[in-house]
């Protein structure tokens, strides 16, 4: 993203409220088993949206560019308000009051090692996790519960939310390219290396981390892509990420080897009946996820494609993942 000027203008322009939407309209007739899947997938999506401003609130804090600080104020309050829609569409829909609901078991568990590590690991895997985050909940995750609702009050909500998830995602590119280039090198070099007592903490957090993503991933992500049968958009968002390995100074950093070397592990014929279930583990995903989505053919364009165009092709994905 060359003009961060303009992005910021782009901010600025499309904010919205939630009483700008017409919370008259009566739901659609549906099952009791819909209505109830509906709620929880709204439940679950208010936490996951604050998840997401909590990444970005950090972004804030630690950028030195005051454009970017601004972009990422305004990313802080699309967050607040898609989370406060995201309640207010599982309430709009919970018309029966068949059950209680709040939201997930492993997301409750995951919500504060989450919000840990993204206090203690570093920039670039604070940017990662947010950009693949980002990608499936754009790509997949709000368009399947959209279409499954089949309602005009969600989609009324979610064309202005997918249109704010657009802006995170051209952002969430530009991050990724800047994490990768000598002037952020030279950032880490001059800053204060962690004490041992920092490394041990970030250690400790990055392992927590892991190993409740995984259900968190299952229940939230995985599990309702399956019941809404688009599990495709789900691997759509995730080979979106994988073009991302294209660029070799991406893979350069330390995480991205790591998950690099994780798919790599697994794609062994050898390795995967032995190691299969601790890489997945560790990666935080179903094995169907970590396969390798493209061809040697669709990297190549990648490589030769700039962030900027990565990301516009990312937000095309969402109306185009169908099969």
């Amino acid at each position: 993203m060359r003009d961060l000027g303009r992005m910021l203008e782009m901010c600025r322009r499309d904010q919205w409220s939630a009483h700008d939407l017409d919370w008259s309209r009566a739901p659609r007739e549906m099952s009791r088993e819909d209505e109830i899947a509906i709620v929880q997938y709204f439940t679950d999506m208010s936490v996951i949206e604050r998840l997401a401003g909590a990444l970005f609130r950090e972004q804030e804090r630690r950028t030195p560019d005051p454009t970017l600080k601004e972009i990422f104020r305004s990313f802080i309050r699309d967050e607040t308000r898609h989370s406060q829609v995201a309640q207010m569409l599982a309430d709009h829909y919970d018309v029966h009051g068949y059950r209680v609901y709040r939201p997930s078991t492993s997301l409750e568990r995951f919500f504060p090692r989450f919000l840990d590590a993204v206090v203690h690991l570093s920039d670039d895997v604070a940017n990662l996790y947010i950009t693949v985050g980002e990608l499936i909940l754009d790509v997949a995750l709000l368009r399947s519960i959209n279409d499954f609702v089949k309602d005009p009050m969600s989609d009324a909500a979610m064309q202005l939310i997918n249109r704010d998830e657009s802006r995170h995602i051209a952002v969430d590119y530009h991050m990724v390219e800047y994490y990768s280039t000598d002037a952020y090198e030279t950032r880490l070099r001059q800053a204060p290396r962690p004490s041992a007592r920092e490394r041990a903490r970030a250690l400790w957090t990055f392992t927590t981390l892991i190993l409740h993503a995984k259900p968190f991933f299952h229940d939230v992500f995985f599990a309702p892509m399956q019941h809404m049968k688009a599990g495709h958009r789900l691997r759509e968002a995730f080979r979106r990420f994988q073009l991302l390995e294209s660029k070799p100074r991406v893979m350069s950093r330390p995480f991205a080897r790591f998950m690099g070397a994780m798919v790599d592990v697994y794609a062994h014929p050898l390795a995967r009946p032995v190691l299969g279930r601790i890489v997945t583990r560790f990666a935080g995903v179903e094995p169907e996820l970590m396969m390798r989505m493209n061809d040697r053919e669709t990297m190549a364009r990648a490589r030769e494609m700039t962030f900027d165009e990565l990301a516009e092709d990312a937000v095309r994905a969402k109306y185009v993942a169908e099969a």
